[in-house]
């Protein structure tokens, strides 16, 4: 069973409940967490009541700040319920594929969190695209490929725009966990995408193929992509085959994230 809190959808908060919140001068913050997690915990007892604990708990919020108190009062209580993370009427694509990751993501840097939703005003195709891509920011899951890309600048001569988008689209249809870079400079790109597994750093009329930063090939610039694209292939099949040569400290392995935050 899941216990799914929504702050929308709660209870109203009982007035002794706000007095004795009012006496330890509780933020508003404050006031909404904490009401979560008591409104949580008393269908918590339900079931417990009635000898049911497969139970999985949701405390979701809309405001950012109630949703990381709610969690993070609830995950230092003393039991052993698995959390599920989601952000409550999170919106349309956009907003809110940067609301959800930004809630989801700040929890599970914590340690906070078992299971995720990410809720969108759209194809539920896009939800799942969202939730897998906040998973491999934090490295707790590695399938497919990681696309490192630079924004324009100065030195930048080529459509780079046009160039990472067409990277991009190939790279959907890979399912091995492999980095790769496009970068719009060959004097910085490499360098600056050293931990790429290969990539292309394009230039006037030229481009550059690397691996781990350094350069393997220059091709011409009507065959960048296509360079690119066979050097990515080749990286997958000496994989596959043993033979790739990672870097000094090993193939790249993803850890759960920590993040320790100080009071100010």
């Amino acid at each position: 069973a899941q216990v799914l809190m929504n702050f929308g959808s709660v209870a109203p908060m009982p007035e002794a409940f706000v007095d004795e919140m009012a006496a330890q001068n509780a933020s508003q913050v404050e006031l909404r967490a904490e009401w979560l997690v008591r409104s949580a915990l008393g269908h918590i007892k339900i079931l417990e009541d009635l000898d049911f604990g497969l139970t999985k708990v949701s405390l979701k919020a809309f405001e950012l700040p109630v949703l990381f108190e709610a969690y993070r009062r609830f995950a230092a209580l003393p039991n052993d319920y698995p959390l599920h993370l989601g952000v409550t009427e999170a919106g349309t694509p956009r907003a809110g594929s940067v609301r959800s990751a930004t809630g989801i993501g700040t929890l599970l840097a914590l340690g906070i969190g078992d299971t995720i939703r990410v809720s969108l005003t759209t194809d539920p195709v896009e939800e799942v695209f969202v939730g897998f891509e906040i998973l491999k920011c934090l490295e707790l899951r590695q399938k497919g490929a990681t696309m490192i890309a630079c924004p324009t600048c100065g030195r930048v001569e080529v459509d780079l725009f046009t160039l990472a988008n067409q990277v991009d689209a190939y790279l959907a249809s890979v399912r091995e966990p492999i980095r790769v870079a496009v970068m719009g400079c060959v004097v910085n790109g490499p360098g600056e995408s050293r931990d790429a597994d290969v990539g292309l750093a394009a230039g006037n009329s030229k481009g550059v193929i690397f691996r781990k930063g350094k350069i393997v090939k220059t091709v011409a610039e009507a065959d960048m992509l296509d360079a690119l694209k066979q050097e990515i292939e080749l990286v997958l099949e000496e994989r596959r085959n043993g033979t790739y040569e990672e870097n000094a400290t090993g193939q790249y392995q993803p850890s759960k994230p920590s993040l320790h935050l100080t009071p100010v």
